[in-house]
């Protein structure tokens, strides 16, 4: 999955970037606008190590250290393992793929990153596909957004039929704060970000109702992917 995602995007000029898994509470959290007394990085939510380091709960640390390094512009996308306390059930996994984007540059503007992720959900869904962009809340971002798709599919008597909404992402324009603290003019530049769990993406895609078949290597369910 991440490397189907990963081509459609390196058709629109992403980099792929890549960065540790054991992180500091600044990368993980501070840096991205979230204090240290946000519910995120309570220690019910996150799994921390010794040392004052942690596993990184999302790639958001990815996009710092790139910004920190590089002067823009910048298109990145940061696909990886991440880290939360999660109960393991059909829906979550304390250790999941997570994958994130990110674009910084002069003029960048909401529009782009509609355009972006909407021509990424018609690259990989099909030309039909509507996308959805609805408010929601991310410290990282302002505005933020969650994106949504509806898709057009064939039926068995060959009908065209469309699917209910379907969320796959969170999105939004990066906020001011996170710029200051990797030493990026806020003033000059702007850029968006957003970040998708490829393992949904897969469960959306081939209807798998449970995602812990990822993770039990069963030969049966894996074979079915084999010459995809």
């Amino acid at each position: 999955m991440v490397d189907e995602l990963w081509d459609i995007f390196r058709g629109m000029g992403f980099t792929r970037a890549r960065g540790p898994e054991a992180e500091t509470e600044w990368y993980n959290f501070e840096a991205l606008n979230t204090p240290l007394d946000h519910p995120a990085a309570d220690e019910q939510d996150t799994l921390y190590l010794k040392g004052g380091h942690l596993l990184r709960s999302h790639t958001s640390p990815v996009q710092v250290r790139v910004m920190q390094e590089y002067a823009p512009p910048i298109r990145i996308l940061a696909p990886g393992m991440v880290y939360r306390r999660d109960t393991y059930d059909a829906t979550h996994a304390p250790a999941f793929l997570q994958l994130e984007g990110l674009v910084v540059d002069e003029g960048i503007t909401f529009v782009d990153l509609k355009a972006t992720l909407a021509e990424f959900a018609r690259r990989y869904w099909g030309p039909g596909t509507r996308v959805r962009f609805r408010p929601s809340f991310f410290p990282f971002t302002e505005p933020s957004a969650e994106v949504d798709v509806k898709r057009v599919y064939v039926d068995a008597d060959g009908q065209e039929q469309e699917t209910d909404w379907l969320e796959i992402m969170g999105a939004g324009m990066v906020d001011p704060a996170v710029f200051e603290a990797c030493g990026i003019d806020s003033e000059r530049y702007t850029g968006f970000a957003f970040g998708m769990g490829p393992g949904r993406i897969g469960m959306l895609k081939y209807g798998i109702p449970d995602i812990r078949a990822f993770f039990e290597n069963d030969i049966r369910f894996l074979r079915q992917f084999a010459d995809r």
